[in-house]
């Protein structure tokens, strides 16, 4: 009799179990608030940004949601909010270290936006693209909005080369768009090692999008012919951990007086004062690092300090609290904070926070 041989049956391979979710959102919003008191908190909550205006004869409620998601090397924000104006001006972004790219995209509603006489209209199917380091303003209608907040550094040396206030629209547009809306979905599944991979594809995506358009970019500009404090930035950032990063070294530099450059920051409060900001924040990022195991001592160091005391006094007056609290309540790499802080120096961590200290995060 003929034996049938049949094929042995394999065991299924044990699934590896998923890595744990790396990102948990901030949350805001101003439902469970009296009326009369929704506006002045939304008010508050988004002034290290802009400065805000209901309509003539708009109800006393202000009904507004906010939801921020810090990938590390960018932030998405979800946000729903009534008519209102905004304004970010010439003296708050004098006195503000947030410089970074807005990315805006409507899900619903309309918005106008105005920088240096050109208007950008906003609504749905558009991409906009505009630097918090220049003023501006504009008007929105009842809206829907999908954020990002990107720093100088991830699109450079592009960055020097992109118009403010551009609109992007069509085919380009709707790739990026339903690249967008893929990764909002999986935010609350994402895991930590696909974060920079995200980050990266974004940008790539924007770095294209900005390149493949002559309409959408100015004509190259030689470095020298850049303006000073575009030029000051640039070297800053590349020497902060520099001994000599002193005014004298920059002058020397790049070619300009003593007088030229204290004009140029003292609505920054100084030369000085600017650079020591930017050193602050760097040591604010190291310290928020769960993976660096430095000595808050060596931190200052490394962050161009040559005193403890300076440092702590220095960072405390910045951020509200101690160099020691910011590596108490300092969270893993990418992850977000609860909604309801369990102390005093974790509710620092706020948005305000997340914004200064984005793009400043320790290089490897």
């Amino acid at each position: 009799m003929e034996r049938r041989r049949f094929p042995r049956e394999t065991k299924p391979q044990e699934e590896q179990p998923a890595p744990p979710p790396a990102l948990k959102p901030l949350r805001f919003s101003t439902r469970d608030l009296e009326p009369e008191q929704q506006f002045a908190a939304w008010q508050s909550y988004v002034a290290p940004l802009v400065d805000i205006r209901r309509p003539d004869g708009s109800p006393m409620g202000f009904v507004a949601d906010h939801a921020a998601w810090n990938l590390g090397g960018m932030l998405i924000v979800q946000q729903n909010t009534p008519a209102h104006s905004y304004m970010r001006s010439e003296a708050k972004v004098r006195s503000s270290p947030i410089d970074h790219w807005h990315i805006s995209v409507l899900r619903s509603g309309r918005t106008w936006t105005e920088v240096g006489g050109h208007v950008s209209e906003g609504e749905p199917g558009k991409v906009e693209l505009r630097s918090l380091g220049h003023p501006f303003r504009g008007r929105s209608t009842d809206a829907q909005t999908l954020s990002l907040y990107l720093p100088r550094e991830l699109l450079h040396p592009a960055s020097t080369e992109i118009k403010n206030n551009i609109a992007l629209s069509g085919t380009r547009a709707k790739l990026l768009i339903d690249y967008l809306d893929g990764v909002e979905a999986k935010l609350a599944q994402l895991a930590e090692v696909d974060l920079p991979h995200v980050v990266q594809t974004i940008r790539d995506m924007i770095l294209t999008w900005v390149s493949s358009s002559s309409a959408h970019l100015s004509s190259p500009e030689p470095h020298n012919n850049l303006p000073l404090k575009e030029r000051v930035y640039h070297f800053v950032q590349h020497n902060l951990m520099s001994s000599d990063l002193t005014t004298d070294r920059l002058c020397r530099e790049l070619g300009v007086s003593r007088t030229r450059l204290y004009q140029a920051f003292e609505p920054d409060g100084g030369v000085h004062h600017y650079i020591q900001r930017r050193r602050l924040l760097s040591a604010h990022a190291a310290l928020s690092d769960t993976s660096n195991r430095q000595q808050i001592v060596d931190i200052a160091f490394a962050a161009g300090f040559s005193s403890a005391a300076h440092f702590s006094r220095a960072f405390s007056k910045e951020f509200g609290y101690s160099p020691r609290e910011a590596r108490h309540v300092a969270m893993p790499s990418y992850l977000g904070h609860s909604v309801e802080p369990e102390s005093e120096a974790e509710s620092a961590q706020s948005f305000d926070t997340w914004l200064k200290t984005l793009g400043h995060a320790r290089r490897a």
